[in-house]
């Protein structure tokens, strides 16, 4: 069989079962099974398979920061007092807790990226609704969403930015003038478009003036370490610096404390935190890699520079378009690393490049898939006993990223230079 057509047989499948995950096995089985499939077919060099997963280290450190940051919060009691505050604040009125808990997933997004907004919000939403006595998955829902709406608010806001912008990102200055009206579009459309698909859910009314519970100096002590941690990714961003090993280190030092104080073993802690993510993200880094081993990157830089030649706002207007779907075949993150290696080889202009980012962060609203942010928030949702399948997300995501994507390629675009 041809070797060529062969390896993509092997990503098509690998693809397929992290999208609809046959025998309701993790979806990182078939990723890692994808790319170990093409090394022992001898389809991708044992080196270049290395070499692959060792370009996820700062998304791996990143995450393993957050992960341990989520799951304090959990243990600790900082999501429950959160979510009494939240639910207090709204009143009795679900949709009023639905317009705060969008805001604060702005905020979040913006300041500690999409990853975090998955992994800390999520929790702390389920823990407000359980308390507010109102149906979770509207409030849930705003946790994907608004995950991958506002995460080119800022650099940092999503890991899939520095990825594409191969740790060369705008200065802050020229990145706000670039990306703050588009970004604006998208959250506003993104928030109408999810709550006009949720106005049954959101009828009638919930629990209100929950007694306030003090929080525990363990509680007080992880929620100085998200703190803590939101500010340094600010600073390190500044100086154009990896996010990885500062989030990872943040969140370790977090755990110590908070162990140390309660002079427990961390193993209790360790088994809770869904590793999981760690592995899918290695394994679709090994399939992107495929791709460049068969040549299809440098095909797709020569189409981009002859298409930007002939016309480069139709360019970017589509290559936006085309990467946003797809990022839910392949998830954003890999998606992310081909439009870079593409946009470099082909010499793309910033306009062209702005659009691959937009449909790279955007996109993904579509589908469960699309970004790893919305497979963090997944795995997050059943270890509370939720779930929604591939089509229940989807029928939704059509109606809310649409809008949005539109709006923030064709503002970006008008905005010119």
């Amino acid at each position: 069989m041809n070797p060529i057509f062969l390896s993509w047989s092997i990503a098509l499948a690998a693809t397929a079962g992290v999208i609809l995950r046959p025998f309701r096995w993790p979806e990182a089985i078939w990723a890692v099974a994808g790319a170990l499939a093409l090394v022992a077919l001898g389809l991708l060099p044992m080196s270049l398979a290395w070499q692959a997963v060792g370009k996820g280290t700062d998304v791996y450190l990143f995450l393993i920061g957050m992960m341990l940051l989520s799951e304090l919060g959990r243990r600790e009691g900082l999501f429950d007092w959160i979510a009494v505050l939240a639910v207090n604040y709204a009143k009795g009125s679900p949709r009023k807790l639905f317009l705060l808990v969008y805001l604060v997933g702005v905020v979040v997004t913006t300041f500690l990226s999409n990853d975090a907004a998955a992994v800390v919000l999520t929790p702390a939403v389920f823990a407000a609704a359980k308390k507010a006595g109102t149906k979770p998955l509207p409030l849930l829902y705003v946790c994907a969403f608004i995950a991958n709406a506002a995460s080119f608010v800022l650099p940092i806001s999503n890991p899939a930015n520095l990825v594409l912008y191969a740790n060369h990102t705008p200065a802050l200055g020229l990145w706000v003038a670039r990306f703050a009206l588009p970004s604006v579009l998208s959250i506003v459309a993104t928030y109408f478009m999810l709550r006009w698909t949720q106005r049954a859910e959101l009828s009638g009314t919930c629990k209100r003036d929950l007694a306030i519970e003090k929080l525990s100096t363990n509680g007080k002590v992880t929620l100085a370490g998200i703190g803590v941690t939101a500010t340094a990714l600010l600073i390190v961003s500044a100086f154009d610096m990896q996010l990885g090993l500062p989030t990872a280190v943040l969140g370790i030092l977090t755990a110590l404390v908070v162990l140390i104080k309660e002079r427990q073993s961390p193993v209790e802690l360790v088994k809770e935190v869904s590793w999981s993510a760690l592995p899918l993200v290695a394994g679709l880094f090994v399939l992107v890699e495929m791709l460049d081993h068969t040549g299809v990157i440098k095909q797709l830089s020569q189409l981009l520079a002859l298409a930007t030649q002939q016309n480069q706002s139709m360019t970017a207007a589509i290559s936006g378009l085309i990467i946003a779907l797809g990022s839910n075949a392949i998830n954003n993150l890999p998606a992310g690393l081909i439009a870079s290696a593409t946009a470099i080889q082909a010499h793309s202009p910033e306009r062209v490049i702005d659009a691959l980012l937009i449909g790279v962060d955007l996109g993904p609203n579509l589908s469960i898939t699309g970004s790893l942010a919305t497979i963090l928030w997944l795995s997050s949702i059943r270890r509370e006993g939720e779930d929604v399948s591939f089509m229940q997300f989807f029928k939704i995501g059509v109606v809310v990223m649409v809008p949005a994507l539109v709006l923030a390629l064709g503002t970006r675009l008008l905005i010119g230079h």
